[in-house]
């Protein structure tokens, strides 16, 4: 079954390979930052991956505010990657495949609240057209059996706490990442091996 959607998902959705600059930065948002930053950490041609918040002020641009599910902020990820190397839709489709599930909303797995919502902040007018071709394009698939609710949004990304940074891979064996977060990388290094980086 995961084969056959992965499979659907590729052939749907068109490649937006551009090379016009060295790095590009891409925001995501799917739930948990801590599971996102690890499954993008291990993906080759991303140079870094920060957690942090995107959508709402600097002001509440922390986790015990954004916590309150009040500051309209959704935790998420900046991504520097080389688009030579990888490109926007190919982090796209690692996003909706492996890093989180696009068809759940404003929650992942245990975590509930519009800070957790599938969200994509494209920082170029390039990026948007492309998101919302891919976006378009999923749904056309047929390759979920509920709506995807991912949508586009606007907003600044703010970094988070150095706590949250590199959290899976300084906290291995935390109960919340062994259970949800260790599955994904299995997931990225079963599914896209070629783009596993270890």
């Amino acid at each position: 079954m995961k084969r056959a959607l992965a499979a659907a998902i590729l052939m749907a959705i068109p490649g937006t390979a551009s090379a016009d600059a060295p790095t590009q930065t891409a925001v995501l948002a799917g739930g948990c930052f801590w599971g996102m930053e690890a499954v993008f950490e291990h993906v080759k041609g991303v140079h870094s991956v920060v957690s942090g918040y995107a959508g709402g002020s600097a002001a509440e641009a922390n986790y015990s505010a954004v916590s309150t599910e009040r500051t309209g902020h959704a935790e998420a990820v900046r991504i520097n990657f080389d688009p030579s190397k990888v490109s926007y839709a190919q982090l796209l489709k690692i996003y909706v495949t492996v890093a989180h599930d696009p068809t759940q909303l404003n929650r992942q797995g245990p975590d509930t609240g519009p800070s957790y919502r599938s969200a994509i902040f494209p920082q170029s007018a390039a990026q948007k057209q492309a998101a919302a071709a891919f976006l378009q394009s999923l749904r056309a698939s047929g390759a979920y059996k509920r709506p995807v609710v991912t949508k586009i949004e606007s907003g600044a990304f703010y970094p988070a706490e150095a706590d949250h940074q590199d959290f899976v891979r300084r906290n291995p064996w935390h109960p919340y990442v062994l259970v949800n977060d260790r599955p994904k990388l299995k997931e990225l290094k079963a599914r896209y091996p070629h783009y596993w980086r270890a």
